[in-house]
């Protein structure tokens, strides 16, 4: 055989191995497609298309019943920051709790899931014990929490001991606040603190064991050790934990109904009220949430990128 049908030979098999590689590429790029594409067109449908319709109604006057409408320009959007006290303060309540609600539910989390994953037995009770309020809703949960905070808690306050829950949790602005932030943690800590625990098993022994052999104390290990490493799960939860804090809703209606007054509405009662309680301005409504999309998107791409840059630098 002569050089040259040696080469020939050689250029047909490595043609016929790429076109083989490209053809199962072909096959697992159009696998994942038919995967992804029942969640895509649903999401398509039921979500994308209704957020670009209520972007085009927030800049009418539709009531949500009349088949015609006005566009009347940005001046849903001027009306919300300008003559609108009650969306503002509903604003800076919801920013306040998200606040809150942000750095004592990842910490407390956090801190379950290191005391239960330095536990060598046990470890699937606590899990249990503590996921358990997930598993009920949270307008449950509010329902709950209302009839101990009306009834347990005086009974409590009547033993010397517990005598700082004689307080009305629900009636009055300054402690209510705190009655929110209590149920949203109870029912929201377990899922968090899964995930940690999830997080916490991918880190190597090893590293912890070396840096305590090179004299690191419990704190150092956890700042220089097991936080880096953990950062992706750091992410999850405070996307997660922003997301959901920003669009409280069913907790704060079952629990205050944004009272007393309206010194507990939330952005979203606002909105809803709006829409169903103040003469059906839906167009109105959708500007508010339009304007809360936007505040949500805007802190979790900064969230994201920032706890994203970190996760590179460990």
């Amino acid at each position: 055989m002569t050089v040259k049908a040696i080469n020939d030979k050689k250029n047909t098999s490595v043609n016929v191995r790429k076109k083989e590689k490209k053809l199962r590429t072909k096959s697992s790029h159009l696998g994942l497609i038919l995967f992804v594409l029942p969640a895509f067109v649903f999401y398509f449908i039921f979500l994308f298309i209704p957020m670009i319709g209520a972007g085009v109604y927030s800049f009418t006057d539709w009531n949500g019943l009349n088949p015609t409408y006005n566009f009347v320009g940005f001046a849903n959007y001027i009306e919300a920051f300008r003559d609108d006290p009650a969306f503002r303060h509903s604003f800076f309540f919801t920013l306040r709790y998200t606040i809150v609600v942000f750095f004592v539910q990842n910490i407390i989390a956090l801190f379950l899931a290191l005391l239960i994953e330095s536990r060598i037995k046990s470890k699937g009770f606590f899990r249990t014990i503590f996921f358990m309020p997930n598993m009920i809703s949270l307008i449950i949960s509010a329902f709950m929490f209302s009839f101990i905070f009306t009834n347990v808690f005086p009974e409590l306050s009547q033993k010397a001991v517990f005598s700082f829950l004689d307080q009305s949790w629900i009636g009055d602005p300054k402690v209510s606040f705190y009655s929110i932030v209590i149920v949203s943690l109870w029912q929201g800590i377990g899922y968090m603190m899964i995930i940690y625990m999830a997080a916490l098993q991918g880190v190597p022994k090893s590293l912890s064991e070396a840096a305590m052999i090179d004299g690191a104390t419990i704190f150092q290990r956890l700042r220089h050790v097991t936080i880096p490493m953990i950062m992706h799960a750091i992410t999850i939860c405070s996307f997660l934990t922003l997301n959901g804090a920003f669009k409280v809703f069913d907790v704060v209606y079952a629990l205050t109904q944004g009272g007393p007054g309206t010194s507990t509405q939330v952005m979203t009662l606002n909105i809803y009220q709006e829409a169903f309680s103040n003469n059906f301005r839906f167009g109105y409504a959708n500007s508010k949430a339009m304007i809360l999309f936007l505040v949500v998107l805007i802190i979790t791409i900064i969230q994201i990128r920032v706890l994203k840059r970190k996760e590179v630098e460990a």
